[in-house]
């Protein structure tokens, strides 16, 4: 009899712990929109451009219902696609073109990185520049 009450004592206290952890892991979660604002603080907005080159913008980051950000360095491309609440930071981006270049009413495929199912499309729109203020 000692045994359930054992297991008792210590489910009860296990849930105690995740309750007063969750709020605190909780907090630290940054919404989408927080994410792109630290990626971009320090950096001023260019004019919109229709498309991007992707050989000098390599680097890509999805930011959860929110935004798609290419390229490192002095400059970041900035695209909010029409359906941004479909971006989800585990997704990884197909991009179906032949040329070196992205363009607004591109459509990107996402599927999942890890079991590689499809998840959806991005329609894209135009990408705005941010360039660190030196």
């Amino acid at each position: 009899m000692r045994y359930p009450i054992r297991l008792a004592a210590s489910a009860a206290a296990a849930a105690l712990v995740a309750g007063l952890a969750g709020p605190a892991i909780a907090g630290e979660r940054l919404t989408g929109e927080a994410k792109l604002a630290k990626i971009l603080e320090g950096r001023v907005a260019g004019e919109p451009q229709s498309c991007i080159t992707t050989f000098a913008n390599t680097d890509s980051v999805v930011i959860d219902g929110t935004a798609l950000v290419y390229g490192r360095g002095k400059t970041v491309w900035v695209n909010r696609p029409v359906n941004p609440k479909s971006l989800n930071r585990w997704d990884a981006l197909l991009i179906r073109k032949q040329a070196s270049s992205l363009c607004r009413h591109d459509i990107v495929t996402t599927f999942d990185a890890s079991t590689g199912m499809y998840t959806g499309n991005v329609f894209l729109t135009e990408f705005v520049p941010y360039t660190r203020a030196d």
